[in-house]
């Protein structure tokens, strides 16, 4: 089997710039005194109003253990309340409290400044071609994923 060189490897420039995205994102929420999973998980909220732990946690991309931890710290700062659903006993809805809102509002600032900032490096063109490219690369590593 032939090695193939870092600088070669899609999957190397792939994490470099994930890292960079998230490096970035982390700067610009800690004024808000959250990390960047407790940002995806406040941004789900706002958009998900009462969206179960489970759900949340697959649209952020962790697994539920994680997306508890979130949810606890988040609770314990008193940006979310969870309540049992009103006919699923077993299902806890969470929801921003006001103070939440006004804490992902200020934290949104920034990542949104980020988000603009980045996509104004491209062409309209050029973005969706790029949204096109990671889409098939992640189709692929789905489909070749083992169980």
């Amino acid at each position: 089997m032939t090695s193939m060189p870092a600088s070669e490897r899609l999957g190397s420039h792939i994490k470099d710039a994930e890292h960079a995205l998230t490096a970035t994102k982390h700067a610009v929420l800690k004024p808000a005194g959250l990390t960047v999973p407790q940002y995806a998980a406040l941004l789900q909220l706002a958009e998900n109003p009462g969206i179960p732990a489970a759900a949340l946690a697959r649209a952020c991309r962790v697994t539920a253990p994680t997306m508890n931890t979130i949810l606890n710290n988040l609770q314990q700062r008193g940006l979310i309340t969870r309540t049992p659903h009103p006919w699923h006993r077993n299902v806890l809805e969470t929801r921003l409290t006001e103070l939440g809102t006004q804490v992902m509002a200020e934290a949104d600032e920034g990542a949104v400044r980020v988000e603009r900032g980045l996509a104004a490096e491209f062409t309209d063109e050029e973005r969706a071609q790029l949204i096109s490219l990671l889409a098939r690369c992640s189709a692929y590593l789905e489909s070749v994923r083992p169980d």
